[in-house]
């Protein structure tokens, strides 16, 4: 129990050679039985951005600063993120129900094409009041490409939304988006820009967007990339603003939860 609790990963094949190195001779079941008895169980672990000591002072810090503002202060804020879509995303690790010998009835494969069938990248924002626009990212984004993005969809988004005076601009520290020309960009539409930390995609609601997008566009099956832009779009206007507001309503809930976790990444 203390070998595990000090190193989680410690496979029970360890576990064994310790013991046996110590005269104790147990078989790995026995092991994976003991475990079990003191309520661990294996799990996969789960994949998280890797954060420095900036990192998570930057994470808690803003998490104490905006710990008390208001559920308004949020609505204000117009959020966004990009993505990548996969054609065969979500689909890849669909399971199904099959008898024994069945393993390669078409019903119960899923086709795949060599590098995924492609993908396409997305830039999408969204408020408490609903999803802005969706734009496809054609060819390598540079910084220049980003500004073009943000002219053509952040402020028609902010306009559709009624984000009304005083609304606040979220997007990460990516080089494109930090960028000086970016930030002079910003500066002359007077648009003000929500201070974020580095590393933090659990803090970012859009991140819940894009999950439910992704499941949503699966679902549709989509044949080649143009159907899966198109069937983006969609689904994208789709989402309904009553799960905007929701994600929006408990953002605190982020917060404290960053706050528990000392910094470290949390579940969302």
């Amino acid at each position: 129990m203390r070998t595990v609790r000090n190193q989680p990963r410690t496979t029970r094949e360890d576990l064994v050679n310790d013991l046996k190195a110590a005269g104790t001779i147990v078989t790995k079941k026995t092991i994976g039985n003991t475990l079990r008895r003191e309520g661990l169980k294996s799990c996969s672990a789960r994949k998280v951005p890797l954060l420095k000591k900036a990192h998570i002072h930057a994470r808690l810090k803003f998490a104490n600063e905006h710990l008390n503002d208001s559920e308004d202060n949020w609505v204000k804020v117009l959020w966004s993120d990009e993505t990548k879509m996969e054609l065969f995303g979500i689909n890849s690790t669909r399971r199904v129900w099959r008898r024994r010998n069945a393993a390669y009835d078409p019903k119960n494969t899923i086709p795949t094409i060599k590098h995924g069938g492609g993908n396409i990248m997305l830039w999408g924002c969204f408020s408490a009041k609903g999803t802005g626009q969706l734009h496809c990212i054609k060819g390598t984004m540079d910084g220049a490409m980003y500004r073009q993005i943000l002219g053509e969809n952040l402020l028609p988004s902010a306009r559709a939304l009624k984000m009304g005076r005083g609304w606040v601009f979220q997007h990460d520290n990516d080089p494109k988006h930090t960028a000086k020309a970016t930030k002079e960009w910003l500066k002359k539409k007077h648009i003000k820009v929500l201070e974020w930390p580095s590393q933090s995609p659990d803090l970012n609601p859009i991140e819940n967007l894009w999950r439910e997008l992704k499941v949503r566009v699966a679902k549709r099956q989509p044949r080649n990339l143009n159907d899966l832009e198109k069937i983006c779009k969609e689904e994208w206007d789709k989402i309904p603003p009553e799960m905007c507001a929701n994600l929006v309503a408990n953002y605190k809930k982020r917060l404290t939860s960053v706050i528990a976790n000392k910094g470290f990444a949390t579940k969302y």
